[in-house]
């Protein structure tokens, strides 16, 4: 019994020894052989205005590296964040010889767009906005463009910005603008009508950190004139100005957004901070930033869940010409055209989107939305974020009408209507404009 014993541990040992050589072969013959299957050719199909040869320089794929599945998806987000791109996925091909043919296959948008805006001011009976911007010039996304406004006065502007200019991840902005409004500044219980004149020249440098994260930093020089029109006076306030300032930007973005044509998920965020030298007894150097934290979330196939939170503060400066403005185009849909200014806001702003139409190249979404903002007021304290007075919230209903096959080309009609009992600037009205709301 006992030589039975002992052979059998040697033969058991001997078996289970072959086994961990066989298993060490395949796993070192599959490593082997994984590593054999190499990219042998990258394909973009479906581009017709975009540069071929760009986009390949902005892809991880590469000719000759290891099909990474990681690499891949990545590459499908960073194609469809580009302007000129609706939509883009990956198909993988293999060879006898082991080696991948990658084919990423993208629907092209239009990028030549025009913008037009018709709306009606308290100065004429209807006021309009004309531009042209081609977002994918020389096939390379570049975008240029400009526009003509005319509310009462001329206004004017011109935009360039490179993002791939002299890498993948170095670009540049060039801006210039002259802007003329007739805008109201409001001191004590008071109000006047001032014309605003706005002419500026903006050089930005432009960074791709990684898929996630960019930079944006660069230098304004601007002059602003500020011209009494109408309505009350102060010995205090001016009735003009004319002053010449520099303003430095910062920007940082965290982008972590699925596209998929008109629908969003995920979360970004876009962190603006400002420096301005204004030397001035009205206005001094002054400091301003905000953030803005947007989440949306996909409801069922149809649906769309959006959010937007900005939070800002500037340098407490009790004067009329306060930066953060209480406006329909810019934080609480149905409230008025610059109701009111402060030198802080919290605004969050919520809406639910549902596409009730939708083919191939165009689609329809309505959409319930809920605005909510606080200011603190010029020269106040942080106290003023929860005093009900300053609270303002703006419920609606709305309208988007969604070309697919066309960057940004989405028409937006919203009505909201006052819900805080203390938003005496305005009952509610019609908002409209170009691209979502946030």
């Amino acid at each position: 019994m006992g030589k039975f014993d002992h052979s059998t541990i040697i033969y058991s040992g001997v078996v289970a020894f072959k086994n961990i050589l066989i298993f060490l072969f395949l796993s070192f013959s599959s490593l082997l052989f994984s590593q054999e299957e190499t990219i042998d050719e990258v394909k973009i199909k479906g581009a017709k205005k975009t540069n071929t040869v760009f986009l390949k320089q902005l892809l991880r794929t590469k000719k000759g590296k290891v099909l990474d599945s990681i690499s891949l998806q990545k590459d499908v987000t960073r194609l469809k964040r580009l302007p000129a791109i609706s939509n883009a996925y990956f198909k993988v091909e293999a060879r006898e010889d082991n080696t991948l043919i990658v084919l990423f296959h993208v629907e092209e948008n239009g990028t030549l767009i025009p913008n037009i805006n018709i709306w009606t001011t308290t100065n004429k009976l209807f006021s309009y906005k004309i531009g042209l911007y081609e977002y994918n010039l020389f096939g390379k996304h570049i975008t240029l463009g400009g526009f003509y406004q005319n509310n009462g006065f001329d206004s004017y502007a011109l935009n360039f910005r490179a993002p791939f200019l002299f890498s993948k991840k170095w670009g540049l902005g060039l801006n210039f603008k002259n802007w003329k409004s007739e805008e109201p500044l409001y001191f004590g219980n008071e109000t006047a009508n001032y014309l605003y004149n706005n002419v500026s020249y903006e050089v930005l440098g432009l960074h791709r950190i990684n898929l996630k994260n960019g930079l944006q930093f660069g230098v304004t020089f601007f002059n602003e004139k500020y011209q009494y029109l109408s309505g009350a006076t102060a010995p205090e306030v001016p009735q003009k100005l004319d002053l010449n300032k520099v303003l430095y930007k910062f920007i940082y973005t965290h982008n972590n957004l699925e596209h998929h044509y008109q629908y969003l998920s995920g979360f970004r965020n876009v962190l603006q901070t400002q420096f301005v030298t204004a030397n001035n007894k009205f206005q001094e150097n002054f400091f301003i930033a905000w953030n803005d934290v947007f989440y949306y979330k996909r409801h069922g196939d149809k649906g769309n869940w959006a959010n937007r939170v900005r939070v800002g503060l500037s340098s407490n400066q009790n004067s009329p010409f306060a930066p953060f403005a209480l406006d329909n185009n810019v934080n609480l849909r149905g409230v008025g055209i610059l109701v009111d200014r402060g030198t802080g806001s919290i605004v969050w702003n919520t809406e639910y989107r549902h596409t009730v139409y939708d083919k191939k190249w165009f689609a329809v979404q309505t959409n319930v939305f809920t605005d909510f903002g606080t200011w603190r007021n010029p020269g106040g304290e942080l106290k003023d974020f929860i005093e009900p007075k300053n609270l303002r919230v703006y419920s609606g209903v709305g309208l988007r009408f969604i070309s697919k096959k066309i960057y940004n080309a989405t028409f937006r009609i919203d009505y909201g209507f006052k819900v805080s009992r203390n938003s005496e600037n305005s009952k509610g009205g019609l908002v409209f404009g170009i691209g979502q709301y946030f």
